[in-house]
């Protein structure tokens, strides 16, 4: 009887430890799968998307599922692309950029999503007095560089600038909100400041042209738009000699002087961290606040301010 009884123990103490271990060997082996959802490809855009993904797959290898979607620079399709990952019920969904953000949280109000390449939550999602954490299923990453030291390089740059242009894409929230802070900013050091409006890229290069030939140089805050009309931009701006400012530094390679610069890799990095959070259960997303990148880089685009005759003073690091 005793032998039974002590069987019987040690049979039940063994189905307890597999019980156990079978619980954390679910947990750990557990497949999600996250939709991404990028606005259009480019390289600023791309560069989160990769260190989003990276950072991920480092925090959860062999545990993810990437059902990654490109919505070619059409709002509408983002509108679809998220829905579809609803309709599929996906365990997170990642947005990159404004519009893809915007479609997310008017899908789901219930899968977990993350901004990235987000400029401010608080214009992008109309939340009033916008305290830092959204709250609900949303939170991610902002890619706001200071904007006012992106106002004071035109001073460090280009002093003798006093006629000032802003140009961006006016469907863009983000953008509004950028121009309304660097327009106040210029006009306290006392320059004269225009804003110059695109609808879309068809106008991009006739607004640039009116822009140009009104002030002595230009800013352009981080615009999807401008960012994927890069090319039509310098091409009227730099044979008129007008040189721009840029808030992005993948839109300054190819039509300005100087960003003040973030990593969009870091970027998409920090949100694949905080994404592997909230998939191990470790955080409750309606608590974490948008993260935000660290030390911004002041960098200039050397043949552009060789070309222009600009003096680039010290504390700038030339683009690779």
């Amino acid at each position: 009887m005793k032998k039974l009884i002590s069987l019987v123990l040690v049979l039940a103490f063994c189905l307890s430890l597999c019980a156990c271990g079978g619980s954390s060997g679910s947990n750990s082996k557990k497949t999600f799968t996250v939709g991404i959802c990028q606005l259009v490809q480019h390289p600023a855009l791309d560069s989160a998307t990769k260190g989003f993904r990276d950072a991920l797959e480092a925090a959860m290898p062999g545990q993810i599922v990437f059902d990654e979607k490109n919505a070619s620079g059409d709002t509408a399709t983002c509108a679809t692309i998220v829905n579809g990952f609803v309709a599929s019920n996906v365990d997170l969904i990642l947005a990159n950029a404004t519009p893809a953000l915007q479609a997310a949280t008017s899908a789901t109000q219930s899968i977990p999503v993350l901004g990235t390449s987000i400029t401010e939550y608080g214009v992008a999602l109309d939340i009033q007095n916008f305290n830092g954490t959204v709250g609900g299923n949303v939170s991610g990453t902002s890619d706001l560089a200071p904007l006012e030291q992106q106002a004071a390089m035109f001073d460090e740059l280009i002093p003798q600038a006093s006629k000032i242009g802003i140009l961006y894409c006016s469907a863009e929230a983000n953008s509004v909100y950028q121009a309304k802070v660097v327009k106040a900013a210029l006009e306290s050091a006392g320059k004269t400041v225009t804003v110059y409006t695109f609808a879309d890229s068809n106008d991009v290069s006739t607004v640039t042209a009116q822009a140009c030939s009104e002030n002595d140089a230009l800013y352009i805050p981080t615009d999807n738009t401008a960012a994927t009309s890069a090319e039509a931009i310098n091409n009227v701006a730099e044979p008129a000699g007008i040189p721009i400012i840029c808030g992005e530094e993948s839109l300054c390679a190819a039509c300005g002087i100087a960003a003040l610069s973030i990593d969009y890799y870091e970027l998409g990095r920090t949100t694949g961290e905080m994404a592997a959070r909230i998939l191990k259960g470790e955080s409750k997303i309606a608590e974490m606040p948008v993260e935000y990148f660290q030390n911004p880089v002041k960098k200039f685009n050397a043949s552009l301010c060789n070309e222009l005759g600009i003096t680039v003073p010290d504390g700038y690091e030339a683009m690779e």
